[in-house]
């Protein structure tokens, strides 16, 4: 009795969290969660069907928080339910927060936990009636940082992928972005929580997403406010440009205002990013799928 009633918490708890007709999906097999030490988190997606005008497009997304915690509320979940009314399918992706205590390699794990995100959906494609050639990955602020690092380093990653599924995303959308690593355009508390205050010049350069980019880095929309006082807007303009000199198609969308944090709604403007961002998914990049 007293395990039935601990499990319909659990399920109480979800449904206020995520609402009622979610799915969640653990990333990994029971007991075999990689770099897991004791009292890990379980990363895992959460399923939001589009329910009108649905397409075979699909994006995973992944909120910011620094690399201390993820901002469902403000940023992830409102993310998914836009991309459900253009009939976009969404996945939520609670990535691993970076700590030493709970993992080891924890420098990669958010982007070995993207990865396996991005072989989950390829692998169940029919299940979930989407195209796996039609796959997008959303991040905000730190999970900015997490896509940009996913589109750059895409052929490199410790999954042993023995389906050689492409990890590779078809386009990517980094909304007010950590991009930088180096000193003068980082966020120091999000490079902090990833590798550690004794950052090496190669790590920085490594992580340093601005120049990692190729001339086979997926197709990027990118939004920023100019006046964000927490992750410098230059974050988002060098990758621009890095983007632009690659000759990959980008798409920038930038506020005056609105500061940092604001999700899919900046109060202080009348049009809302997600507006174009959507149109662009639905009918500008993936096509031209390299």
């Amino acid at each position: 009795m007293k395990s039935k009633l601990i499990v319909c918490f659990i399920a109480i708890l979800f449904t206020l969290q995520y609402g009622a007709a979610q799915r969640v999906i653990a990333l990994y097999p029971e007991g075999n969660i990689i770099f897991a030490k004791k009292g890990t988190e379980i990363p895992r997606l959460t399923y939001y069907g589009a329910e009108h005008k649905k397409t075979d497009i699909v994006v995973i997304v992944c909120s910011g928080g620094s690399y201390a915690g993820r901002a469902n509320d403000v940023e992830g979940i409102p993310a998914c339910k836009k991309l459900n009314e253009a009939g976009i399918t969404a996945f939520l992706l609670d990535y691993r927060v970076p700590k030493s205590s709970k993992m080891t390699h924890k420098e990669i794990v958010p982007l070995t936990d993207a990865q396996a995100a991005i072989i989950y959906v390829r692998e169940h494609a029919k299940e979930f009636n989407v195209n796996p050639d039609k796959l997008g990955i959303m991040g905000f602020s730190a999970g900015g940082h997490l896509v940009t690092t996913v589109e750059t380093h895409f052929d490199q990653t410790v999954l042993k992928n023995l389906n050689r599924i492409s990890l590779r995303p078809d386009f990517v959308v980094a909304t007010y972005p950590v991009v930088s690593f180096a000193d003068s355009l980082t966020h120091l508390q999000s490079r902090n929580n990833l590798i550690g205050p004794d950052i090496t010049a190669k790590k920085i350069k490594e992580f340093s997403n601005e120049l990692q980019v190729t001339d086979n880095t997926p197709p990027t929309f990118i939004t920023a406010a100019m006046d964000d006082d927490v992750v410098k807007v230059q974050n988002s303009l060098y990758l621009e440009a890095a983007l632009r000199q690659h000759n990959v198609p980008v798409r920038m969308f930038l506020y005056a205002r609105g500061g940092h944090g604001f999700g899919v709604n900046n109060k202080t403007a009348k049009i809302q990013w997600i507006v174009p961002c959507t149109k662009w998914i639905l009918s500008e990049i993936w096509y031209k799928k390299k």
